[in-house]
């Protein structure tokens, strides 16, 4: 499946972001969580926005879209007749 805005992401690895609203550097490690808030290319890029538990936004950067899985909390329906 595509990535899609609004869906949750994984990172595939580790990257420097600038703090959001800040002027400090964080890194956002191999499996941080983040949203999709735009999308760039056709699908080749996207924003990203990373968020702590509390819900504030600590990073928000442009990510290949090699460098993440998206998340699924449903399974995908096969249809075992075909």
């Amino acid at each position: 499946m595509e990535i899609q805005l609004h869906d949750m992401v994984v990172l595939t690895s580790n990257i420097r972001a600038k703090q959001f609203m800040g002027d400090r550097w964080v890194l956002l490690r191999r499996g941080q969580v983040g949203t999709v808030v735009e999308e760039y290319e056709d699908g080749k890029a996207f924003e990203v926005e990373f968020s702590g538990t509390d819900g504030q936004a600590f990073a928000m950067i442009a990510v290949k879209a090699e460098q993440l899985i998206s998340l699924h909390y449903e399974p995908l329906e096969l249809d075992l007749a075909s």
